[in-house]
């Protein structure tokens, strides 16, 4: 979906996943940016009841983040592309739903390695998923929910439309660290973010609304 050439540039979002043996899933760029994305934070607080003292932040808020990503075949078609026509968009949602699986060999290893009683079995770590949403925001996200609905197929039963409804939870340096990679993403927005605030809260407007509600500063 093409713009005039006079149309300002947009940004694509995008999902990043930092998984070495998936080289081919590791950047999933959104074929049309979702028309909303709906985020919820849930304070992390403690204290604040009555008699056990003021209410304290021990650290950034849980946030959950929403959105529906549409995947149409219909520009691949229509120039004749390859892959498309055989497969439709399954490499497309294959990609997607990847993100909540952990890599076929490392299970494959793993299990073999415990029937001979070398190695406990344990989970694989999940590889760091990274949710780019323009330059202004970049956050280490674990994809918790993937719901999909194909709305069309092909002669050979391929889908060559759906939505996806993606369920992520953003991962921060509280439960990471900051000296990891996520947990130095997480701090950088954090960052990013005290700034934009301080820019809605400067200025004589500012000023005036602090002076009605009786605060000083």
């Amino acid at each position: 979906m093409n713009g005039t050439p006079l149309s300002p540039r947009v940004f694509r979002g995008a999902l990043v996943s930092a998984e070495p043996l998936r080289p081919a899933s590791s950047v999933i760029v959104f074929q049309y940016n979702p028309d909303t994305l709906t985020r919820t934070l849930q304070a992390r607080t403690s204290g604040g009841e009555v008699g056990s003292g003021p209410l304290r932040l021990t650290g950034p808020p849980e946030e959950t983040i929403k959105l529906s990503v549409e995947v149409d075949a219909a520009d691949q078609l229509s120039v004749g592309d390859p892959t498309t026509v055989r497969f439709g968009i399954r490499p497309a949602l294959a990609a997607l739903e990847l993100l909540l699986y952990p890599p076929a060999q490392t299970m494959i290893d793993n299990q073999g390695l415990a029937a001979s009683g070398l190695i406990e079995v344990l989970a694989p770590a999940a590889p760091l998923t990274v949710l780019v949403w323009g330059p202004g925001r970049v956050l280490p996200v674990r994809v918790t929910e993937f719901s999909v609905t194909e709305e069309a197929f092909d002669a050979g039963l391929n889908p060559i439309r759906a939505k996806v409804d993606l369920g992520m939870r953003v991962v921060t340096y509280f439960e990471s660290g900051t000296q990891s990679a996520a947990g130095a993403l997480s701090l950088a927005n954090h960052v990013a973010l005290e700034v934009s605030g301080a820019l809605a809260t400067s200025g004589a407007e500012a000023a005036a609304v602090r002076s009605t509600a009786g605060l000083k500063g």
